[in-house]
Formats: C-alpha cells, structure tokens, sequence
C-alpha cells in the first residue's frame, strides 16, 4: 500500500509556471506507474500524464503536450509536474495516483492523493 500526497499548487497569471510534487510513503514507491490526473468543477476526471515505473517512458494528453513535464525521483520517493505556459483552462484539482502500470484510465490507479488546488487566472 502507498500513500500519496500533493503539494505545489496555488494561484498563478496565464503564462506562468507552477512545479506540483506528490510524495508517497513505503518502499514500494519505485514498484508503481504514476500518473496525475486534474478535475475543473463540475467536469470529470481527466488525464494529464503518467510515467512508467523506472522514469524512462512518459506519455501526455494533447491538451498538455509541449507544456507539461512528468518525472519522478525514486530515491525521493516522489513524481513531479511541471506545469509552463499554464492557460485559464488548466484551472483544476490535480490529483496524483499510483498504479500497476500506465494508463489514461483513472480506473487502473488504485491509491489516489488528496489533490492540489491550480488556479490560472486570465
């Protein structure tokens, strides 16, 4: 079992940058797929981007592509995003999740963070 929680969030212009970070707890960090994932109001669950267990293998929505950067540091036990260029419409919960592997599905995470408030304003 992981525990994961967000951090990094907050209020920023359009164009600005904001750096989310999501600790996890336990030795079995470096065992999981990461991904983040943001929710607007009223909106669904939507995929921003994931990683594969070792770092090497990133994958992207197209809304984010070119703007967003997921990494993560093992030895820290944490997954990073970077958010450049953030739009008004990037305004979400941004929540961490871990999972046996990558996917756009928010059902193939099973341990989920509490979120992290991201407000672009125009």
């Amino acid at each position: 079992q992981v525990q994961l929680v967000e951090s990094g969030g907050g209020v920023v212009q359009a164009g600005g940058s904001l750096r989310l970070s999501c600790a996890a707890s336990g030795r079995t960090f470096r065992s999981y797929a990461m991904g983040w994932f943001s929710q607007g109001p009223g909106m669904e669950r939507e995929y921003v981007a994931a990683i594969n267990r070792s770092g090497g293998v990133t994958y992207y929505a197209d809304s984010v592509k070119g703007r967003f950067t997921i990494s993560r540091d093992n030895a820290k036990n944490t997954v990073y995003l970077q958010m450049n260029s953030l739009k008004p419409e990037d305004t979400a919960v941004y929540y961490c999740a871990a999972g046996p592997l990558t996917s756009r599905s928010a059902r193939e995470y099973n341990y989920w963070g509490q979120g992290t408030q991201v407000t672009v304003s125009s």
